[in-house]
């Protein structure tokens, strides 16, 4: 069957079974999912099953279940090992949104609901990619599944998961969809990602909460003690200040610089869609350079004190803020969190205690573009977007792709199909029927294309 008649007549069962997944609030950071978590899982195996996999099951670790399928064409045939994750973000603040998050709805041409893109959506442009070849019969090499559901919180439990099932998960490339084009008509292949490294900082001045009035000006407040000591961490020219943060970053090359410069960019448009009227950043960088190249530090959150309605004069206890660096590749997150500790303890005043604590973290990943499975996935896109996609590094951070290079030798290719218009992680989330349906049909390309 053609490929677009073969979208087109099933497009409704498709949505369908997107929307059941969607249905299951699967938020992997927060505790009262746990059940969600294996419900989202279980539901998986069985649409992974009814799209023509062999053999498909749950899988426990050390934390949410995986979900594991795969379809076996030959022991002398290549074997993608395709990759996503079935956690979502929390909804909050859910006033912001114009429909339900977790009651999918289709509206002015697109799928709005949390896990629309991220990472439900572009895992089931996969899904039925994968159908269409098993039903047509074009599969000529082996295909894998490893569904996850903790990448929202950084993947605490596939390390050990993978380290443990290195030959079920043997494989010759690894394919993903879980980052973003540069535009609807401009499709682009990621081909870098930045690391990434999380503390949560505690601020500990007086023993209970205080008048602000009875102590305010001779007692250190947390909350501004707080704020003045991560007012330093970047300085006014856009660099981070902590010793040695850039000892491992690499200058991009200037062949790689001219080449991001020829990416068509309206700065004028990205500030408007963001409603910002000014943008900012390190010195003697492009934004695109900034956002995809180079290292930052952002306060994620930050509170303590009274937040509620009206007015409470309060010295508070406590301030405590959440903060995050996205890194670059070379960068090592441990080393980095081992230098964020010890900067913030270095420049801690002696009226409060500070204790920071790091959370999760990831590498870097650059992928070659001389790959066959990359000209595969260029060739996919080419098909369904009607022209070639740009080689681009992106910012965000998908720390388990460096660690699937360092544990099973593999490299990936990313091949996503979001929008910055989806807004992911936040409210409305949503996708383009358009481009999941051009997804699927690049993503099959792939399939055809890949020997």
């Amino acid at each position: 069957m053609e490929i677009k008649k073969f979208i087109e007549e099933n497009e409704s069962r498709f949505l369908d079974e997107l929307f059941s997944l969607i249905r299951i609030p699967s938020i992997s950071s927060q505790k009262s999912h746990k059940q969600d978590m294996l419900a989202c899982a279980e539901r998986w195996r069985q649409l992974l099953i009814e799209a023509g996999a062999d053999r498909a099951e749950v899988m426990p670790s050390d934390g949410n279940p995986l979900v594991f399928a795969e379809k076996h064409v030959s022991d002398d045939a290549k074997t993608v090992l395709i990759y996503a994750h079935y956690d979502v973000m929390p909804a909050e603040p859910l006033e912001l949104w114009k429909s339900e998050p977790f009651e999918p709805v289709i509206r002015d041409g697109h799928i709005w609901a949390r896990g629309a893109d991220d990472d439900k959506g572009q895992a089931m442009i996969q899904a039925k990619a994968f159908e269409y070849m098993v039903k047509e019969k074009l599969l000529t090499h082996n295909v894998k599944f490893i569904f996850e559901g903790e990448e929202e919180i950084g993947s605490p439990s596939l390390n050990a998961f993978i380290s443990k099932h290195k030959e079920l998960l043997k494989a010759d490339v690894i394919l993903v969809s879980d980052t973003s084009m540069l535009g609807a008509d401009l499709p682009s292949l990621t081909t870098g990602l930045r690391g990434l490294a999380y503390w949560e900082i505690e601020v500990t001045g007086p023993n209970r909460d205080l008048h602000s009035g009875h102590f305010g000006g001779a007692v250190a407040n947390p909350i501004n003690t707080l704020c003045e000591m991560l007012a330093t961490v970047v300085g006014k020219d856009g660099r981070i200040t902590i010793p040695h943060f850039y000892d491992d970053v690499e200058d991009v090359p200037q062949a790689e610089r001219d080449m991001i410069h020829q990416i068509p960019f309206d700065e004028k448009k990205y500030m408007e869609a963001i409603g910002v009227n000014a943008l900012k950043g390190e010195e003697g960088y492009s934004t695109l350079e900034r956002n995809s190249c180079r290292p930052s530090f952002d306060i994620c959150g930050i509170w303590g004190g009274y937040t509620g309605e009206g007015a409470k004069t309060v010295l508070p206890s406590k301030a405590y803020a959440k903060v995050s660096c996205r890194l670059v590749p070379h960068q090592q997150h441990e080393k980095i969190s081992k230098l964020f500790v010890d900067y913030i303890n270095s420049i801690a005043p002696d009226y409060v205690k500070v204790k920071v604590t790091p959370m999760h973290g990831g590498e870097g990943y650059v992928c070659p573009i001389d790959m066959p499975a990359y000209k595969a996935a260029e060739k996919g896109f080419e098909k369904a977007f009607g022209k070639k996609p740009l080689a681009v590094r992106r910012g965000g951070s998908i720390p388990i792709i460096s660690d699937f290079e360092r544990i099973l030798g593999i490299k990936t290719v990313l091949m996503g199909f979001g929008l910055e218009s989806n807004a992911i992680h936040s409210p409305n989330e949503n996708m383009p029927l358009d481009i999941f349906r051009k997804g699927i049909e690049a993503v099959i390309e792939f399939h055809k294309r890949y020997e």
